[in-house]
């Protein structure tokens, strides 16, 4: 039987390279890296005087590709430092936040039902009302007859 490299780690419990770790903590979630402008300067600067064996050692050792060094060069060369910064993103909603807005809607629609509900038995009421009063008037003419 030939195991694979990936069934080898799996065994280890050593996936980590996959972005899974398979520890008694539960499940691991990579996170994305960030990197500071100065690092990022900094980083160009040493690939820019490495040799092309000292470029690789330098991508292997930060754990960088080629795209990340054009990316830098193509800001630097702008002269945008901030474009250098990390990109912010804005905050997630919570769970509750999301479950809170469901909520709200609902108890909006929920008034508007109510109000027109209460609206539709005023009118039943009012028509009732006048029913009775037709069916009152009518007895009493008939009386009137007798």
């Amino acid at each position: 039987m030939t195991l694979s490299t990936t069934d080898l780690a799996g065994m280890a419990g050593h996936d980590e390279w996959m972005g899974t770790s398979s520890s008694a903590s539960g499940s691991h979630r990579s996170k994305r890296r960030t990197f500071t402008a100065e690092y990022k300067l900094a980083i160009l600067e040493e690939y820019d005087q490495a040799d092309a064996g000292g470029r690789g050692a330098l991508l292997r050792r930060e754990r960088l590709l080629t795209s990340h060094i054009s990316e830098w060069r193509r800001a630097r060369k702008g002269g945008a430092l901030k474009a250098l910064e990390p990109r912010t993103r804005k905050p997630g909603r919570s769970p509750a936040d999301i479950e809170n807005e469901k909520l709200r809607k609902e108890k909006e629609q929920l008034a508007k039902e109510l109000a027109q509900t209460k609206a539709a038995l005023e009118i039943v009421g009012k028509a009732h009302a006048l029913l009775e009063m037709l069916s009152e008037s009518a007895d009493s003419d008939e009386k009137r007859k007798k």
